[in-house]
């Protein structure tokens, strides 16, 4: 199973955004989404923020190790250390929150420029499935009259 997965938004440029591992992303992105509800659910103590930090700290972590430089410099940007000491509760919802959402806005990225990928591959094919046609005839009217490919019942004689 290949995990490299490359996102190009222009199809002229170089590619700058890159994801290496998509599925350990995906993996990182439910534990963080899980660890947010079992917050919420019941208040940690002590030890239980400062392993949250840790899990936090790590999650990031592992997510810089798949994303390609330009993605890690704005997850960086985006991103604020925790201060000295044991975190709140509140700063660790608001450190999970952050991350999940930018997390969710990264995957919609993707999804759109898959969705334009697309679009723009159909289009071009239909524009050489067009210009392989005489002009005025459409392809449905082509077969029907017997100019098209022909189709047959499928048997070989």
């Amino acid at each position: 199973m290949a995990d490299d997965v490359e996102i190009v938004e222009d199809r002229d440029a170089e590619p700058t955004s890159a994801i290496t591992e998509p599925a350990k992303l995906m993996r990182i992105a439910i534990m963080l989404r899980e660890l947010q509800g079992e917050v919420r659910r019941a208040a940690p103590d002590v030890a239980g923020r400062e392993r949250l930090r840790v899990v936090h700290e790590r999650a990031l972590s592992g997510l810089c190790g798949v994303l390609s430089e330009d993605l890690r410099e704005e997850l960086g940007e985006l991103t604020l250390p925790f201060e000295e000491g044991t975190p709140t509760e509140s700063e660790i919802l608001i450190a999970q929150a952050q991350l999940i959402g930018w997390l969710e806005g990264l995957f919609q990225g993707i999804q759109v420029t898959l969705f334009n990928q697309q679009a723009q591959a159909r289009a071009q094919f239909e524009q050489m499935r067009q210009r392989g046609l005489p002009a005025g005839v459409s392809d449905h009217s082509a077969r029907a009259s017997g100019d098209g490919p022909a189709t047959g019942t499928g048997q070989y004689l």
